[in-house]
């Protein structure tokens, strides 16, 4: 996974099979105060006008065309959507009112692309022989099944796995933690859970054996990115994002 930059933007990019992910920063945007500067979600304290604009720069950045992103309004489940048309109007372009309650994405058509927001959630890539997805992956979303619905909607082969908050910041309770006790050991240390792991471990278990992580932990890194639990919920959001690499 290697960083890009461009036109203030900086963000980074992975190469999966005959596909890309990447994965914003909080630089290069519009916004500001607690939401300085790529904020991408709507659903804050943030100005609209400045959303917009910022959605509008991130998809100019990496060369999409921000009428076919394609994004749901997450509630940290494990629903996904397949599409093969952009909607119309469409609420990444046209926020008029809220989107369908999707955490996955998935096309395969070349000129669409799937787009998940996140801050401290896992975005997480996939890439196969029916297409690609992203998925917001919080640890609901994980318990419920979410990388094994988008794997097989895809026939996934390979994934990437963006920055969210990692196990040196992430204390969470006994029934989070009991979630995730079929994985074994090693998804925690005491109350401290390593969700990109376990995202790696279900990501095998759902036969996917390429798999790279940034390792990057939106917490610590509060000049990259956003976090809701390190900015206590006043916050922006990056994104994750996935589409097919045009012949």
């Amino acid at each position: 996974m290697d960083w890009r930059e461009r036109d203030g933007l900086r963000w980074l990019e992975a190469e999966l099979p005959g596909a890309r992910a990447a994965f914003s920063t909080r630089l290069g945007g519009a916004s500001e105060g607690p939401f300085e500067s790529l904020n991408l979600g709507l659903y804050t304290e943030d100005a609209e006008g400045a959303v917009r604009t910022n959605r509008a720069r991130l998809a100019a950045a990496l060369d999409r065309d921000p009428d076919g992103v394609l994004f749901g309004f997450q509630v940290h489940g494990a629903a996904i959507e397949r599409r093969e048309r952009p909607p119309r109007p469409n609420p990444f372009t046209e926020p008029a009112g809220r989107p369908a309650e999707r955490d996955g994405q998935v096309t395969s058509h070349p000129t669409l692309t799937p787009l998940v927001q996140v801050a401290d959630c896992l975005p997480v890539a996939l890439a196969g022989v029916r297409g690609v997805a992203m998925l917001h992956c919080g640890w609901r979303g994980l318990a419920a099944g979410i990388v094994a619905r988008g794997a097989e909607e895809v026939g996934a082969t390979a994934a990437a796995i963006g920055p969210g908050i990692g196990p040196c910041c992430y204390e969470v309770g006994p029934e989070v933690l009991a979630a995730f006790d079929e994985l074994g050991d090693g998804v925690a240390d005491g109350r401290m859970l390593d969700v990109p792991e376990v995202a790696r471990r279900l990501l095998a278990r759902a036969g996917i054996g390429a798999v790279e992580s940034t390792g990057l932990c939106t917490s610590c890194e509060p000049d990259l990115f956003f976090s809701h639990r390190r900015d206590a919920g006043r916050t922006g959001r990056q994104a994750g994002l996935a589409w097919i690499d045009a012949p």
